[in-house]
């Protein structure tokens, strides 16, 4: 079946293939966290993004072949519940944007950047450092060479507009950055994976920036 990036608690993963890549998507625990498992085609390396919870759930879709790396996308407890028992079972090395790493209890191994480069297997991510949601997000981006780009955005933007934000200046930073790191440099096309919920397109989104804005939220 083609992918849909619906999925449900208890459900079974929704698996987008690309040439190069391979996306599991799952949800996890009692805030419908995503979690996405990426595998290389060409090597079998596979790294997952947000262990939220549920770790029985992330290492059976994991299986035997384990990952070389986690990477979490912000420090909001919901997203690192099965951290610490995915790494202890798979010795995956870990990444968190630099400014978020000392919120998450499990110790990063490498703090990301904006503009940072991490690999798995053969493919190539790109980070982009989102401040408002919390002052350390991150979104990845993976600009496939044999299509569109797909992107990883936390809960920095779902469908519908961005994440949350408690200060209108915490706001405006999060619009800031999404307008101008993600909207301004990605086209419409862009497959957008969300850390709740439904997928959307940037394409999809983008006619309602001003309604954003104007909102406040």
């Amino acid at each position: 079946m083609p992918y849909s990036g619906t999925v449900q608690v208890g459900g079974p993963a929704d698996v987008h293939e690309l040439r190069d890549l391979m996306i599991s998507k799952v949800a996890v625990g009692p805030m419908n966290n995503n979690a996405y498992l990426l595998r290389c085609r060409a090597t079998g390396e596979q790294l997952l993004i947000d262990a939220a919870n549920d770790a029985g759930t992330l290492l059976e879709l994991i299986g035997d072949d384990g990952i070389a790396s986690v990477v979490t996308t912000h420090r909001h407890g919901d997203h690192w519940q099965a951290l610490q028992e995915v790494v202890r079972a798979t010795g995956a090395r870990t990444y968190a944007g630099r400014h978020d790493a000392e919120g998450v209890p499990v110790p990063t191994d490498v703090p990301l950047d904006d503009g940072d480069t991490l690999r798995v297997g053969e493919v190539e991510l790109t980070t982009r450092h989102l401040v408002g949601h919390t002052p350390g997000s991150i979104a990845l981006v993976y600009d496939d060479p044999s299509g569109h780009p797909h992107l990883f955005t936390g809960d920095c933007l779902f469908p519908g507009g961005p994440g949350r934000t408690t200060r209108p200046e915490d706001f405006a930073s999060l619009m800031e950055d999404i307008e101008t790191k993600l909207f301004g440099e990605l086209p419409d096309e862009t497959w957008v994976y969300p850390g709740h919920g439904a997928d959307t397109t940037l394409g999809a989104e983008r006619p309602h920036l001003g309604e954003w804005r104007a909102r406040g939220w």
